[in-house]
């Protein structure tokens, strides 16, 4: 009997040294895990971007930058063929995105200045230089632009920008220069005196004729 209880005793003693060690292995694992979470979660942090979740090394990619419109005053060019009249896709694209930036519910004045390389006879370059400023102006008004705002110059070769006989030099001469200029509003014109000595008379009657009532 009494060994029964000796062996229950060493028996119980061995399961709570079990238990016990069991519960710090746990708690062991408990504190490694945390430790693991931790440094490997602060690793990772740098590496990653709070706000949209990219990668840090991945390359951005640059906006589209859109120009303000331009002041009440600017210019462009556009540039033609050698002996040619005709408008390029360039021109035309130029033209088209140039004249965008009017707001026709106002008054503008455009002024179209056409040029010419000097290869060639001076009145031949002076016919050119028009007729290249015209196609220009007829291709203006099928954008909207009134006939009237458009301002005609025949420059030629007189204006050539280069003097060099390089290719590339006499193309800079073969264009037509625009000038856009959006006109002030006119300031109301002041009441002439008879309209203000025919008011005070209709005043006065009416400050008499309640008089007499």
């Amino acid at each position: 009997m009494a060994d029964t209880q000796q062996r229950t005793k060493e028996h119980g003693g061995v399961m709570e040294l079990v238990i016990l060690v069991g519960i710090l292995l746990a708690v062991a694992a408990g504190a490694v895990g945390t430790y693991w979470v931790r440094t490997h979660g602060v690793e990772a942090a740098p590496g990653t971007s709070a706000v949209t979740g990219k990668q840090a090394g991945e390359p951005t990619r640059p906006r589209a930058v859109i120009p303000a419109p331009p002041a009440g005053v600017f210019h462009a060019d556009v540039y033609f063929d050698f002996k040619s009249t005709r408008l390029r896709a360039d021109a035309a694209r130029v033209l088209q995105e140039t004249t965008g930036f009017m707001d026709l519910t106002n008054a503008w004045v455009v002024l179209v200045q056409g040029y010419a390389d000097r290869q060639g006879p001076a009145e031949y370059n002076r016919v050119l230089a028009q007729r290249r400023a015209e196609a220009v102006k007829q291709f203006l008004i099928d954008l909207g632009v009134p006939q009237t705002a458009i301002k005609l110059v025949t420059m030629g070769q007189e204006g050539a920008l280069c003097d060099e006989p390089g290719k590339e030099c006499q193309e800079l001469n073969r264009r037509v220069h625009l000038e856009f200029r959006k006109l002030a509003a006119a300031a109301p014109a002041p009441p002439t005196v008879a309209e203000t000595n025919a008011g005070g008379r209709a005043q006065a009657d009416l400050t008499s004729a309640a008089g007499e009532r």
